[in-house]
């Protein structure tokens, strides 16, 4: 069941947001050669709590860190540990916290260092990605559409996207309906109403879009790299979705230019 949030509630919701952006802005700067993953979730965890929010990742289903951090071909679910980030590698860092009752989702993927072009490219294309998809949550279109346009244009830049894991509703839990998938038939399933608040969330590989599940950690199968980055919105009346994780300018040029 899709859970149609009311304005009072998607401002309580924005609230949750955007400590999280401030959160995750503190985690990007502190990536560089030599620290651990560990490090990062330390931090992340200080933040969160000093700031009275819950991390919303932290035991859930048993998982055992605040956040995840997912180096080079681990697409998602990376646990923080004494893994040092070395020169070159890529780093998805994925986070979520409770404010007030209410979550909020958010993920990004950085470079550590020095990393090569084709890196880069790949780290800028997922954005992209989620730019193109997110333009497409609007009242009135279907699910079908947001992942159409994230794998065609995934695939029209000689990337995939992974199958296996979707985006997701959002509010008083951290997974609530509708699934979100990164690929997709334009105008199928369920249609989009003002109101319902989602997490679209690009994972886009270099290589097939199939994966391993090895425990929490899921890997690209053919062990190229893999880029992930995700915001929460809200479908609205007037168009254009608003990002609850980002400050308003920064999602406005985001959606002009992506």
């Amino acid at each position: 069941m899709v859970n149609v949030k009311n304005p009072a509630q998607i401002e309580k919701m924005r609230t949750s947001g955007q400590l999280l952006y401030e959160v995750l802005q503190r985690l990007r700067e502190m990536v560089q050669p030599g620290i651990t993953t560990e490090d990062i979730n330390r931090l992340a965890h200080k933040l969160i709590t000093e700031n009275h929010a819950v991390p919303s990742f932290l035991n859930y289903k048993g998982f055992p860190k605040s956040l995840c951090t997912s180096l080079n071909e681990h697409v998602v679910h990376g646990i923080p540990d004494d893994t040092h980030l070395r020169e070159g590698d890529i780093i998805g860092i994925d986070c979520g916290l409770i404010l007030d009752g209410w979550h909020a989702d958010s993920a990004f993927t950085v470079g550590v260092g020095t990393i090569s072009a084709e890196a880069q490219r790949l780290i800028d294309e997922t954005e992209r990605c989620f730019w193109i998809g997110a333009r497409n949550a609007v009242k009135g279109n279907r699910i079908g559409d947001i992942g159409h346009a994230v794998s065609s244009y995934a695939h029209s830049k000689g990337y995939d996207a992974v199958h296996a894991l979707t985006g997701h509703g959002i509010g008083r839990h951290m997974h609530e309906d509708p699934e979100v998938p990164n690929f997709g038939t334009a105008g199928k399933g369920l249609r989009l109403m003002q109101g319902m608040t989602i997490a679209i969330e690009p994972m886009i590989t270099q290589g097939t879009f199939e994966v391993d599940f090895d425990g929490w950690i899921v890997k690209t199968r053919d062990r190229k790299l893999c880029s992930h980055y995700e915001h929460t919105m809200a479908v609205t009346v007037g168009g254009l979705p608003d990002i609850l994780t980002l400050p308003r300018e920064l999602a406005l040029k985001g959606l002009a230019d992506g």
